[in-house]
């Protein structure tokens, strides 16, 4: 198989084995980026757990200080005062009924969806719906609440979800490879850092297996979590 000039420069750069500090991690990630565009930055976090317990089912969320470098579109499902509260603070879409049935129609033009508690039961028969997209509001994230205005303005503001899948892997956005190298190393640490105060009692050994960052277009570069603590 050809290589391809790009392939042979990162071939150059690094290796796939090794293991880099933190702030290394992410000049190597902007040096191999070739991409004329501003691709996001991802993190892969390999957990020794197993989510089929319920104690290591991780679903939490972290405020990143420097945001994702998107901007997210938010439904908010609240009536009375709490459509009000949801507006003044930013939410793209308020309602109750009519986005009830807009969504059992098929409709889901949005990247979160927060709910106050009384929305839930008629929610919850469009599990199938939501589910699959990521889209169910939960208490464990936040989208549940009582503070729309409080979830609607930390969701604007970069806030992000850390949810273990299956495999023990948890995949989670922190910025854009425009970002400054500073602000992206303070974005991973407080991912990583969160997700250390969230280990459960019941694992034991090596929590953290793996840790990667990549861009888009980008390989995959191992991170030496000694960097970080």
């Amino acid at each position: 198989m050809k290589i391809t000039k790009n392939q042979k420069n990162i071939a150059e750069k690094f290796n796939s084995d090794d293991t880099y500090p933190i702030d290394e991690s992410v000049s190597l990630m902007k040096e191999m980026k070739f991409s004329k565009f501003d691709e996001s930055v991802d993190l892969a976090f390999n957990l020794n757990v197993d989510p089929r317990h319920a104690e290591e089912n991780i679903r939490i969320t972290t405020a990143l200080p420097h945001g994702t470098g998107k901007s997210v579109s938010v439904l908010v499902l609240a009536s009375g005062p709490k459509e009000k509260e949801a507006e003044e603070a930013g939410a793209d879409f308020v309602g109750n009924k009519e986005y009830l049935n807009k969504i059992k129609n098929g409709w889901s033009d949005v990247d979160k969806i927060v709910a106050t508690p009384d929305m839930m039961p008629e929610l919850g028969k469009l599990g199938r719906v939501l589910g699959p997209k990521g889209l169910m509001p939960n208490p464990k994230s936040g989208t549940v609440t009582m503070n729309v205005a409080k979830a609607v303005k930390e969701l604007k503001a970069g806030q992000v979800e850390l949810r273990v899948e299956k495999q023990g892997i948890i995949h989670v956005s922190c910025g854009k490879t425009s970002f400054e190298d500073d602000a992206l190393s303070e974005n991973i640490k407080t991912i990583y850092n969160k997700l250390i105060k969230a280990r459960p009692a019941s694992v034991k050994g090596q929590y953290v297996k793996k840790m990667t960052l990549s861009s888009t277009m980008g390989p995959g570069i191992k991170i030496d979590h000694s960097s970080i603590r």
